[in-house]
This record gives structure tokens, sequence and C-alpha cells, in this order.
């Protein structure tokens, strides 16, 4: 247990080789560029390339699609975009391209950022012991997707955790939980790693005016 819990690497949603947050990132909260460069992926496959060119433009982040960030990204870059896609597109299609790059999200750390030895271990593994040893990983490293939002979570079944100050639905104002890419995230990465069962459901958000945004993660 000890011996698979170190050798798991960061479950950073940053790029490869940055896994400690630099000295300036206490004036500017940064969040990894997944979170930009999924979204454009997901906008692109659900709403095309000029309407996904159009979005960026009016979050004023065109810069991204001339060229895909490969460092840490201000948090109010991922704020913007979010906030965009709501405002301009329906809420049921907002959902779903935050759920599809949630999805991708978790892809890209299934290949680049969870070693390939350790993904056979956590999936033979009991589902709450696999569970609580992604959680510990994934809390080490929240500062990576949390920006300055705060991250908590408890294992368990449901295993359960929180965004405090979520900058996917920072200032937004909602009748349903709107955080499908932190959700879509964590589902793909426990149905891979944990428990092919494993669903994600958002049970408190922010938008809503919940204190924070709460997930449950449940498996049968």
């Amino acid at each position: 247990m000890t011996t698979v819990t170190s050798v798991v690497e960061p479950l950073s949603i940053a790029a490869p080789g940055r896994d400690h947050p630099p000295a300036s990132d206490t004036v500017i909260a940064r969040i990894g560029p997944n979170a930009i460069i999924r979204m454009i992926e997901a906008l692109r496959e659900r709403v095309g390339e000029a309407e996904t060119a159009r979005l960026f433009a009016l979050a004023d982040l065109s810069r991204h699609l001339v060229q895909a960030p490969d460092h840490m990204v201000d948090e109010r870059d991922v704020v913007a975009i979010h906030t965009v896609v709501r405002d301009v597109l329906s809420l049921a299609a907002a959902r779903a391209a935050g759920r599809r790059a949630g999805e991708l999200t978790a892809e890209y750390l299934l290949a680049n950022r969870i070693p390939r030895a350790i993904q056979p271990i956590l999936k033979i593994l009991p589902a709450g012991l696999s569970a609580r040893i992604l959680l510990g990983a994934i809390g080490k490293h929240s500062w990576t997707f949390a920006g300055s939002g705060v991250f908590t979570a408890t294992a368990g079944h449901p295993v359960r955790f929180a965004i405090a100050g979520n900058p996917v639905c920072r200032g937004a104002t909602a009748d349903a939980p709107v955080c499908d890419y932190y959700g879509a995230t964590f589902e793909r990465l426990f149905r891979v790693l944990v428990h092919r069962n494993a669903t994600v459901t958002e049970t408190a958000c922010e938008a809503m005016g919940a204190p924070a945004c709460t997930f449950e993660i449940r498996w049968r």
C-alpha cells in the first residue's frame, strides 16, 4: 500500500514537469493548460471551428487558438471561457461541452500522467482502496485544477469531494449544477481505475447559491 501510493505520479491537470506551484502563483492563481486545450477540442467537436473561434474571441482568448498553451494559465482565462460558453450557448450545450472537455482531460491524464505500470494495480485493488489512493494523489496537486479554489475530499462510499471558489462556475447563476467539467474528469478516471460503474453526481453548486460545489462518486 505505501509502495503503491508513493509511486503514483501527480495527477496534475498541468503540463508535464510542473509538479509544484511557482512562487508567483501566490499573486495570480493558475490552472493547468488542459482546462483550455480540452475545451478547445470539445467545442470544435460540438459546435465547429468557426463557432469555437467566435466564443474564444468573445472571451478575449483568441491567442489560445493561435497557439495552445503549454504551461499553467491564468485562472481568469478558465473563468472567462466557461462564462462565455454558458452565456452564448444553451445551458444544455454548455454543459455538454464542459463534460466533453472533462472526458478529454481524463484521457490525457490516463495517457500521459498516471504511470502505465500503476494503472493495472489500481484496477485490481478493492475499489475503496483504489479510490483512497487516487484521491490522495489528486488532493496533493489540486492546485493544478482548482486554482485559487479549495479542494477537499473524503474517501468512502460514496466518495465525496468539493471545490469552494470553483473557477468553472465563478460568477454564474443557474437553476441546476453546471460544473460538468470536473464531474466528467473524475467520473472517467474512476471508471477506468476504480470501478467501471462509477458515476459522479454534483449535489450542490455555487452557481445555485451553495457555499461550495460538491460531488459524490458511487459505484455498484
